[in-house]
Formats: C-alpha cells, structure tokens, sequence
C-alpha cells in the first residue's frame, strides 16, 4: 500500500511539473523544418550539436536538396561543405546519404511512421526516431532523452537513471502518454533556459517548489 501511494504521489507531482514547464515553454521541436525528411535530416545533424547552430545550416542544405532521391545522389565533398559548421559533420554527412538512399529503395521516398522501419535508417537511434514519431507524426511511441532531459529529470526525481534508454522507461511510466511528446520538450526547453547544466537558476524556475533538491520529497 506504502509503495502504491508513493508512486501515485510521484506521478502526481510529475504531471504538475510537467502542466507548469507547459505554460512557460513551447511544447514544440527547437528544430526548424517544413516536412518530416527535413525534420529526420536536422535531428541527425543535431547530434551533439546545438538547435541553433543546426537551424543556421539547415535552410541553404533544405533548398539545395529538396527530397531524399536529391540527398541520396548527392556528392559527399558538396553535402559536407553545407554542414561543415558542426561537428561530426563528415559522419553526418555519410549518414544523411545512407538514410536517403534506404527511403529512395525501400520507402518511395517517404519518412516511414513507425519506430521499427525508422531504427533501420542510418544514424537514427530511438532519440532521433522519437523526435521523427512525435513532433512529425503525432505519435507518442516513446520520449525524447537528449541531454537536457537526462539532466532535468534527474534533477527533478523523475528517475534515478544515467542511461538513456532506462531513463525513457522510467519517464514513459511515470509521465501520462499524452505528455510523451510534450513533456519531452518542455524538459529541454526549461534545460536550455534555466535548470541549466553548470548553475542552474533556481530562484527564478518555475517549479521550484515542486522540485526535490529544494526539499519537495515523494
């Protein structure tokens, strides 16, 4: 009984974080994008990268490769040198082609909507398929652990975790599914803004009084 009232009390403090973060944030991707190959291209670019540095890059790569057959034939030396601004941009690069090219032979093309058909894709791993499902699709089949969500629900007791595959399964049985996808980005948003990695600022975070390193304990 002691244990079933501990969990209720933690997932009702999860989803009163969660609808706070909801009305200070965006419940929206960083990455700018117009379609869910321009959405699958970014998130790959994005790995330990900034938005905002991918989101520089994106529009002149977007108009110079407009499908997946454009990103497919494109020549490594010219693909690099739109992305060569970030890091890993070589790897990324070889990625992007490789994903392109499995969407042009076994896709039509197209993004694929599920989680199993995009894991197949280079360079996607369920970080990268998770941003793809939820914020082009509409699909809840998980939620995004980025760096910022792995500090933040760390902080806020949402899981005791490290690896980010364990704190995803921590996180999709704590939070409601509707809140799969938007709780992921009011996370990184208030990671990025305010419960920041190094000094993090607390007297001005809007769920402090929700937030166990204060003293809220479940």
């Amino acid at each position: 009984m002691a244990r079933r009232e501990a969990k209720a009390r933690r997932a009702e403090r999860a989803l009163a974080v969660l609808t706070e973060l909801g009305e200070h944030y965006p419940l929206r991707c960083g990455l700018t994008h117009a379609d869910p190959l321009q959405l699958l291209v970014a998130t790959i670019l994005s790995a330990q990268a900034t938005d905002e540095s991918v989101n520089r890059c994106t529009p002149a790569l977007f108009a110079r490769y407009p499908d997946a057959e454009a990103y497919a034939d494109a020549q490594p030396e010219e693909l690099q040198g739109y992305i060569n601004s970030i890091g890993l941009f070589r790897n990324k690069a070889k990625h992007i082609r490789g994903a392109a090219a499995l969407l042009v032979s076994d896709y039509g093309g197209e993004v694929p909507a599920t989680m199993d058909d995009l894991l197949r894709l280079p360079g996607v791993a369920r970080k990268t398929a998770n941003v793809v499902l939820g914020t082009a699709f509409g699909l809840a089949e998980g939620v995004v652990v980025d760096t910022h969500v792995l500090r933040v629900s760390y902080r806020l007791g949402f899981t005791t975790e490290t690896n980010p595959v364990k704190i995803e399964r921590d996180l999709m049985a704590l939070w409601p599914r509707d809140w799969w996808i938007g709780g992921s980005h009011a996370l990184i948003w208030h990671g990025r803004k305010l419960c920041v990695a190094r000094k993090p600022k607390c007297a001005i975070c809007p769920v402090l009084a929700l937030c166990p390193r204060i003293g809220v304990e479940d």
